[in-house]
């Protein structure tokens, strides 16, 4: 059984919140607070450790499980950039500046990543958080390369590169910081409005083509969102942040992900409606997928927060999957298969052409690249 690093940076009992919440709402979370509330056994591990909640907040009045702290941890990694073979993804390269991430979506394809760290895809993924705070320079340092030859560079392919302790650590802005000096082009992928925090960077670099923020709206209505992704941005928060980067001319694509089909597929052209009103440029959207542990953690959660759904959500996943809950094969896994997912394929591509957000990929530049030293000065490309 894999031991916890020492080098903890801080425990955190409370997390700030982005959106437009009131203050019972916000009440109302610090309660509830977390996508899951159980740690499913990694599936890595040959000693599963049985959580009896006594370390767990109560009120007096109130057994129940109250709110957890989330652990901040050193993640001492010497290279922060990734690279994919997939031929799902539109890109090769993705840079990701946290580990885990507290905005605790009960569906997160991510979540058995943490597995690896020895760590839970349950309740752990959300409050046991690597950061990377040496992100920055070991992005320099990849830039730097002779070998490398400029290409999109996405923020971030795993966990949210604006997750509320951003605001703390600021890793996401260091490395716009050093991608903007070197003209490298960079996709930022979000659910958080703190995007617009560094509205003056992304501007900055949409005037050299350099970058696209694609934001993820997977649902209008606040009192879903709250319990499926309950420390993200409420939907009119990132419809907001949208009309910001879109006024600062920031290309914006929106990504309806996922589409869960019998809870939010019905939404999907009130949300095409919304976003193009926003400003956004273009769409796009996968169908929920359910990886190893994750499973679990959302069948669990559909059980706990929408039983009276359960039933509807999991026997039209089956539909979209051939029979199954999960299909990790390459072509279908971001679409699914079947009548169902072909309806949803054909009602967003019409919503997207009536909203107009249906226009060419936008194709970053990348001749403007400067290589830079490790000591952040500028190179030529050659």
């Amino acid at each position: 059984m894999r031991i916890l690093p020492e080098n903890r940076l801080e425990e955190c009992t409370h997390v700030q919140y982005h959106g437009e919440y009131s203050a019972n709402e916000k009440a109302a979370m610090d309660v509830i607070g977390r996508g899951t509330d159980f740690n499913p056994t990694n599936r890595f591990e040959r000693l599963a450790v049985v959580d009896d909640w006594e370390h767990l907040e109560t009120t007096e009045n109130d057994d129940a499980p109250r709110k957890l702290a989330t652990e901040l941890f050193d993640d001492q990694s010497q290279s922060v950039v990734s690279e994919n073979k997939s031929p799902d993804l539109s890109f090769r390269y993705s840079l990701n500046p946290y580990r885990g991430c507290v905005h605790g979506c009960s569906y997160c394809y991510a979540r058995p990543y943490h597995e690896f760290l020895g760590f839970s895809a349950g309740l752990d993924f959300e409050t046991k958080i690597m950061v990377k705070r040496d992100a920055a320079p070991l992005f320099r340092k990849f830039l730097a390369r002779p070998s490398y030859r400029c290409e999109l560079i996405v923020m971030s392919g795993v966990t949210d590169c604006y997750q509320p302790i951003e605001r703390q650590f600021a890793v996401t802005r260091a490395c716009l910081e050093v991608a903007s000096a070197a003209n490298q082009p960079i996709g930022v992928i979000t659910k958080n409005a703190l995007v617009t925090r560094d509205l003056d960077l992304l501007a900055d670099m949409a005037t050299r083509n350099l970058v696209q923020v694609n934001v993820s709206v997977t649902s209008l209505d606040q009192t879903l969102t709250r319990k499926m992704e309950p420390r993200t941005s409420s939907p009119t928060a990132r419809l907001r942040a949208i009309r910001e980067l879109s006024a600062a001319g920031v290309p914006v694509h929106v990504m309806t992900a996922p589409i869960i089909p019998g809870l939010n597929d019905s939404e999907i052209p009130k949300i095409l409606e919304a976003v193009a009103a926003a400003g956004a440029v273009g769409a796009g959207y996968t169908i929920l997928r359910l990886p190893h542990a994750v499973k679990e953690i959302f069948l669990h959660w559909l059980a706990q927060h929408l039983p009276e759904a359960k039933e509807r959500v999991e026997s039209r996943l089956r539909a979209v999957r051939s029979g199954e809950l999960t299909n990790s094969q390459f072509g279908a896994r971001m679409r699914g298969e079947g009548p169902i997912a072909q309806q949803i394929d054909q009602t967003f591509r019409v919503f997207k052409k009536r909203y107009g957000l249906d226009s060419p990929s936008l194709q970053l530049d990348t001749t403007q690249f400067r290589r830079p030293d490790k000591s952040g000065r500028q190179k030529s490309l050659f």
